[in-house]
């Protein structure tokens, strides 16, 4: 797989460490903080990823008075279906997602023919990433993997995703400020577990008012666990005679009120830009808007900008060649909701038949491109032309 994905890639002869302008080490690790470890973390990554993971990316050209999408559908085959024969366009943007919230870095490898075509999109998790530069200035990626290979690639090659973009010149930084709410969700977690364990417990003091050998006492404690301690000893009476003495210790676990579970899990969800409900699926329609403008739309905006920089040269974007990240949001929202906008938006001519069909999430039909306008709505023009015409037969 290493030498199907990096075919033909060498690393240039003469390469140095990149200087960077605020003299930060142009390296990239992953943390350490094992916070994918964490079951409130995860699953609010999870949220994230798995609704980013819908987004479909496409290949428009942007002229100046529409948008028109690139009609070859190779590069979109790759965007929208399968970016490589490993996985699906889903897989790979979830994957990409789900490094850029753990690492705040996530790469992708652009894999190109002779002809400098796209052939593959490869997401790359590294353990040490560094950036190199030429004699000529131009700057290349060292990739470190687990197996002990590395490859050097082309920066222009690479798809890298920043969050929390501040410190350094090219990477993001790291999670460290989450450190203490995961850390206090860990020992939360251990805390119940510990007092379940605790409470299962019969704990008491065996006393004997003879003297006895440590072997004699171990089988004397042992007989009196198996025959009342047992889980068949479901009568609860112990028979003892003088010579024994059983005092019985009370333990009460310590419980972890709701409201301090409750706070971390928010300060966590609030670290991610996310609510509870997002994470479990019970948002309203008002909620899903609000994560779509808040989350998921600056990675569509981020991504967009990244692929269209690295797949076409600037001669390409000079001629409006990009590439669209979008959602359908109305997807989501009520029937209600969508008939209402269908009723506004049809009588203006500024959706297709086919557009509104997408709406109602219903299959196109044929000649579905027209657009269909109400008679109550004329061109501004054609409006100031019968307004003139009215005046003059006055």
């Amino acid at each position: 797989m290493f030498q199907k994905i990096f075919r033909g890639k060498s690393a240039p002869k003469t390469v140095e460490r990149a200087e960077l302008m605020n003299g930060s080490t142009a390296q990239f690790t992953p943390w350490g903080g094992d916070a994918y470890q964490s079951d409130i973390y995860r699953g609010g990554i999870d949220a994230i990823a798995r609704n980013a993971a819908k987004l479909k990316g496409g290949h428009v050209i942007n002229y100046g008075d529409h948008t028109k999408v690139y009609p070859d559908g190779k590069l979109n085959r790759l965007l929208q279906v399968q970016p490589n024969p490993y996985m699906s366009s889903y897989d790979m943007l979830y994957k990409l997602t789900t490094h850029y919230f753990i690492y705040n870095n996530a790469f992708a490898f652009l894999q190109r023919d002779e002809k400098q075509n796209i052939t593959g999109i490869y997401p790359v998790g590294a353990v040490n990433v560094q950036f190199m530069t030429d004699a000529s200035g131009v700057m290349y990626c060292q990739f470190y993997f687990r197996n002990g290979k590395s490859v050097m690639l082309p920066y222009l090659d690479i798809i890298h995703l920043r969050r929390n973009f501040n410190s350094n010149d090219m990477l993001g930084d790291p999670n460290d400020a989450l450190i203490p709410a995961l850390e206090l969700a860990h020992t939360q977690s251990e805390g119940i577990v510990n007092g379940i364990k605790a409470s299962a417990n019969i704990r008491g003091i065996l006393k004997y008012t003879q003297i006895m050998s440590p072997e004699k006492l171990k089988a004397e404690k042992d007989q009196f666990i198996a025959d009342y301690l047992d889980i068949s000893n479901d009568g609860g009476v112990v028979v003892l005679d003088q010579k024994t003495e059983y005092e019985p210790i009370n333990h009460t676990p310590a419980s972890i009120d709701n409201g301090q579970l409750e706070a971390v899990k928010t300060k966590i969800y609030d670290y991610l830009g996310i609510t509870e409900s997002i994470v479990n699926s019970s948002y309203t329609e008002d909620q899903w808007a609000a994560f779509y403008e808040s989350v998921l739309e600056p990675i569509a905006v981020q991504m967009s900008l990244e692929f269209t920089r690295k797949v076409f040269n600037d001669r390409e974007q000079a001629f409006g060649n990009s590439i669209m990240f979008e959602s359908g949001r109305l997807q989501f929202s009520s029937n209600a909701t969508k008939v209402n906008l269908i009723k506004e938006l049809m009588p203006y001519g500024l959706l297709t038949v086919n557009q509104a069909l997408e709406i109602l999430n219903l299959p196109g039909v044929e000649d579905g491109d027209k657009r269909l306008q109400t008679l109550n709505v004329v061109d501004a023009n054609k409006a100031n032309q019968y307004q003139l015409n009215k005046e003059d037969n006055s």
